[in-house]
């Protein structure tokens, strides 16, 4: 079965489960990262997607926003403990972006690259980037995403631990074979899944 199917439209729905063990809800957004937020110039910015697909992109500021809007509502869960219900998020849909490259057979990973200084990555399989709920989200409860918040660009995963969603997202490269990115080298969990607490490396088994 493929990874990806291309003009696939999916109605995303709203998360049903709630709160996965060792989380406590939140009611505002904390902000954490390292290091400094970059500055946002929409006449240089670009978003790319390159790597193992049969069309390399490059989009400028203009050519993101005139995709196709996509919107869903969806439950957001930070490594550090918290978690945030009913976050609604607008972008654009991965599945349009990987229409418009169209991933190659060999491409099963994803590495994403953040504009921020530290060169930061991080990395998951195909068939959790493309799941038809995640996005590239410009917009977060009816605002522009903010740069504390990853704005204007980052890439949202809600099945997995937030770090896995990459702020100020600036390429999307598709491999054949998985490459740990900035945390994942330094002690964090491979996949990352909440309900099953994966927080840290050493929770890794062969199956993963």
């Amino acid at each position: 079965m493929p990874l990806w199917r291309p003009g696939r439209k999916v109605q995303a729905e709203r998360s049903t489960d709630r709160l996965p063990p060792g989380q406590r809800k939140v009611g505002g957004w904390p902000v954490l990262h390292e290091g400094d937020a970059p500055a946002f110039d929409p006449e240089t910015w670009r978003l790319r997607i390159v790597g193992a697909v049969a069309r390399p992109v490059e989009l400028d500021w203009t050519a993101l926003q005139a995709l196709p809007a996509f919107e869903t509502v969806q439950d957001f869960h930070c490594v550090t403990t918290w978690s945030r219900f009913d976050n609604r998020w607008r972008g654009v849909s991965v599945r349009t972006l990987l229409d418009l490259a169209g991933p190659l057979p060999e491409a099963r990973h994803v590495l994403l690259h953040s504009y921020d200084g530290l060169g930061y990555t991080t990395n998951l399989s195909l068939a959790d980037f493309a799941r038809p709920e995640n996005l590239v989200a410009t917009h977060h409860d009816g605002a522009p995403l903010t740069v504390e918040h990853g704005g204007p660009v980052r890439f949202v995963v809600h099945h997995l631990y937030a770090w896995k969603s990459c702020k100020w997202l600036s390429t999307i490269e598709l491999l054949p074979e998985d490459r740990r990115g900035y945390w994942e080298q330094r002690g964090y969990h491979n996949h990352a899944d909440p309900w099953r607490e994966e927080r840290y490396s050493y929770q890794e088994d062969d199956a993963d």
